[in-house]
C-alpha cells in the first residue's frame, strides 16, 4: 500500500510508512522537523532516510542517528543517544541517559531504556541525590518487545531477542532469547524452538556455557577430533577417556599427560627442526629449507631453542648471536631492516609500514631472551611528539585495516618500550600518555575494540587487530584492558565464524589472536570463562596433533594465500608453542609442559628497568 496519506498522525505512528507514502507537502514538513533538530542546541546527526515524529518530545545533548532510523510519535529522547542504520524507536518509547545502539535495533511501543541512575544514600532525599550514568550498549540485529525495561549498566548482545515485558538488569550474550523480570536468558536464538532443554540450565552450564561433545560441536561448529587410539599412538597417552577429555568433559589429568607428552616429544626434536632451517653457506636462519633467510627467522630459532631447551641454538656461541642481532640496527633511526635491503625511513609517526615494524618487536624480544638488548634507542620513535602520533592514530586504516593499524600501535609501543628499557624517554613528552588516552576514548563500548567488522571476513580484522594492539601497549605495560567482558563477548563470537575457525581452515595467526584476548581479559572477569575453557580445549587438542617430527608446527593456511602456509618451520612453531602453553593455561595446565614464554608472546608484563 503505497497511496499517498493526508493523515498526519499516521507517519508519526507508523513511521515505516512514511518513504512510500509521504505527499510532498509532508516530506518538506519532515525536512523541516530535521531542520529545527539540527539547528538546536544539542550535537544532532541524521543519516539519510530517518524520520522524527512531530509530536515525540526529543532534546538530545548528543543525538546521532543511523540511515533509516526513526523516533516515532510520543517517544521521550534525551542526553546522549547515538544509534546504528535501521533503527527504531517506536511510539510512547523512553531513551534517556547515555544509550548506544548498533545497526538493526528494533524497540517495542512503551519500552524505556534508561542510561541513568539516582543515588539512593540513606543521608540525602532521593530529590537531592546525585545523578549517574554507565550508559546502555545494544549491540547489531536486536529486537527489544513491548513495554520492555533496560537498567543503566546493562550491554545486551548482538541478535538478542527480549520478551515483552521484561526488566533487563544483567547484561546478555549474543544471540540470547530472554524475558521475564528480571530477564533472564531462556535459549539460545539459533536453537530450533521447542528443542529439548536441560532440566536445570544453569546447573548444566547453560549461562556459562555447556560443555561436552554435543555442545562443544554446536557451539564452535568444529568436527570430532581423532580419538584417543590416535593420541595414544601420537604421543604415547594411556587411557581410553582421551576422547571425552578433549571436549572438556572430565579428566584433565589426560589432556595433562597428552601435554606431557608433546612438550617431550618436542624437546627431544628441537635441535632436528633448528638444523632444519640453518644455511651453512650464509650461515643464517631461513624459516624453512628452500626459502631465503630473514630476521624474524634468527630470532624465532632463539625463541624456540629458549623455549624447548633453555639454551641459545647450537650454531652460533650466544655472543655472537647478540652480536649479529644489535649489528642489524641503524644508528640513525633505530630501525631493523631486513637482509640486503637499504635502512629504512622513519614512516609519519615513527615506525614505518612493513618489515622493520615487526623487527621492533622480534630482535628486540630475541635480543631480551639473550640477556641484552639494542644497541641503540629506537630514534624514529624517541622524536614522536603527542600531536603527531595523535593525528596519526585518527590517519590508520580502522574501518577496513584494522589488523594493520592494531600492527603499528604494537610496533609503536613497543620500540617506546625499548627505549624506556634502555634507560631513555619512550618519546616525545606526553606521546606515550597520549597513545593510551586516545585508545581509551576510541575503544568501542560495544566490542571494546577498535575497528569495525568487513562484510568479507567478520570481525576477522578487528579481533586480530586487537591482538596485536593490546600485546604491545595494555599487556606489554601491564594496564588493564577497556571493555573486558565485551571484548570476551566479541572474540567468542569471532571464534564462532566459519570462515576462519572451521576444520582444516585454522592458522597460528588466527587463534592466537582469540586465546591472548580470551587470556588477558580472564585476568579481569569471570566472564564467559567456560566457555573460553571450551574452545580452547578444542583448540589445544587439535594444535598438538599438527607437529611434524623433527619439523615443528607450520604456520597453516590463509584465505588469500600468503605466509608460509602448511609447511612446517619456525615461524609457525615459535608461534603455535606460544598458543600451546595460553591454551594450555587458560584450562591450568600451563605448567605441565615445562616451558613458558619470555620472548614476544611471554604472558608477564615486560619489566621497565633497565635491560
Amino acid at each position: 500500500m503505497n497511496q499517498p496519506s493526508h493523515d498526519a498522525g499516521l507517519f508519526d505512528h507508523c513511521p515505516w510508512r512514511f518513504a512510500g507514502q509521504a505527499s510532498g507537502e509532508q516530506r518538506a514538513a519532515q525536512e523541516q522537523r530535521q531542520k529545527r533538530l539540527l539547528a538546536g542546541p544539542g550535537e544532532v546527526r541524521l543519516g539519510e532516510g530517518c524520520f522524527v515524529a512531530e509530536t515525540a518530545a526529543v532534546h538530545p545533548d548528543v543525538l546521532h542517528l543511523g540511515d533509516r532510523s526513526y523516533i516515532a510519535a510520543h517517544a521521550y529522547v534525551t542526553d546522549a543517544i547515538r544509534t546504528g542504520a535501521d533503527c527504531t524507536v517506536n511510539p510512547f518509547t523512553v531513551v534517556r541517559g547515555t544509550v548506544t545502539l548498533g545497526d538493526g535495533v528494533r524497540i517495542g511501543a512503551h519500552s524505556s531504556l534508561l542510561g541513568f541512575n539516582h543515588g539512593s544514600a540513606p543521608d540525602l532525599p532521593v530529590h537531592r541525590q546525585p545523578v549517574t550514568s554507565r550508559g546502555i550498549t545494544v549491540g547489531d540485529d536486536v529486537w527489544i518487545g513491548s513495554h520492555v525495561v533496560v537498567v543503566d549498566g546493562v550491554t545486551i548482545g548482538d541478535h538478542c531477542v527480549i520478551g515483552a515485558g521484561a526488566v533487563v538488569t544483567k547484561d546478555l550474550p549474543a544471540w540470547s532469547v530472554a524475558a521475564g523480570n528480571p530477564a533472564r536468558r531462556l535459549r539460545d536464538r539459533r536453537e530450533p524452538r521447542g528443542a529439548k532443554r536441560p532440566a536445570d540450565p544453569e546447573a548444566a552450564g547453560e549461562r556459562r556455557g555447556a560443555s561436552g561433545p554435543v555442545a562443544a560441536q554446536e557451539r564452535w561448529g568444529q568436527a570430532r577430533p581423532e580419538g584417543a587410539e590416535g593420541a595414544r599412538e601420537r604421543w604415547g597417552q594411556a587411557g581410553p577417556e582421551g576422547a571425552r577429555e578433549r571436549w572438556g568433559q572430565a579428566r584433565p589429568e589426560a589432556l595433562a599427560e597428552e601435554l606431557r607428552a608433546f612438550a617431550g616429544t618436542a624437546r627431544a626434536q628441537a635441535a632436528d627442526l633448528l638444523d632444519r632451517s640453518w644455511r651453512p653457506d650464509t650461515r643464517r636462519y631461513a624459516d624453512r629449507p628452500g626459502t631465503e633467510p630473514t630476521v624474524r627467522a634468527h630470532c624465532d630459532a632463539v625463541e624456540i631453542a629458549d623455549l624447548l631447551l633453555g639454551d641459545v641454538p647450537a650454531h652460533l656461541p650466544a655472543p655472537e648471536h647478540v652480536e649479529r642481532l644489535r649489528a642489524l640496527q641503524d644508528p640513525v633511526t633505530g630501525l631493523v631492516p631486513e637482509f640486503g635491503a637499504a635502512d629504512p625511513l622513519p614512516g609519519p609517526a615513527g615506525v614505518p609500514d612493513g618489515d622493520p615494524a615487526y623487527h621492533v618487536l622480534c630482535v628486540g624480544y630475541a635480543l631480551d631472551v639473550l640477556g641484552s638488548s639494542f644497541a641503540h634507542p629506537v630514534h624514529a620513535v624517541r622524536t614522536t611528539t603527542a600531536d603527531r602520533l595523535v593525528r596519526h592514530l585518527g590517519e590508520l586504516p580502522w574501518t577496513d585495516r584494522a589488523w594493520h593499524a592494531g600492527a603499528w600501535v604494537d610496533s609503536w609501543a613497543t620500540a617506546a618500550h625499548w627505549n624506556l628499557r634502555g634507560g631513555d624517554e619512550a618519546a616525545a613528552p606526553g606521546a606515550l600518555e597520549a597513545l593510551f588516552g586516545w585508545l581509551h576514548t576510541h575503544a568501542d563500548p560495544w566490542t571494546g575494540m577498535w575497528g569495525s567488522p568487513t562484510r568479507e571476513a567478520g570481525r576477522l580484522q578487528t579481533v586480530n587487530g586487537y591482538y596485536r594492539l593490546t600485546r604491545g601497549s595494555f599487556a606489554q605495560f601491564g594496564l588493564p584492558v577497556p571493555y573486558a567482558e565485551r571484548v570476551i563477548d566479541t572474540v567468542l563470537d569471532h571464534a564462532r565464524d566459519p570462515r576462519h575457525f572451521a576444520p582444516g581452515r585454522e592458522n597460528a595467526c588466527n587463534v592466537l589472536d582469540v586465546i591472548h584476548p580470551l587470556w588477558l581479559c580472564a585476568r579481569q572477569t569471570g566472564h564467559r570463562r567456560e566457555e573460553a575453557r571450551s574452545w580452547a580445549a578444542q583448540q589445544l587438542t587439535a594444535a598438538l596433533r599438527r607437529w611434524h617430527p623433527g619439523q615443528g608446527f607450520g604456520f597453516g593456511p590463509t584465505a588469500d594465500g600468503t605466509g608460509p602456509g602448511r609447511e612446517p618451520g619456525l615461524q609457525g612453531t615459535e608461534m603455535w608453542l606460544a598458543i600451546v602453553w595460553l591454551l594450555a593455561d587458560v584450562l591450568g595446565l600451563a605448567d605441565v609442559l615445562g616451558y613458558r614464554p619470555r620472548g614476544i608472546h611471554r604472558p608477564e608484563p615486560a619489566p621497565t628497568g633497565k635491560a
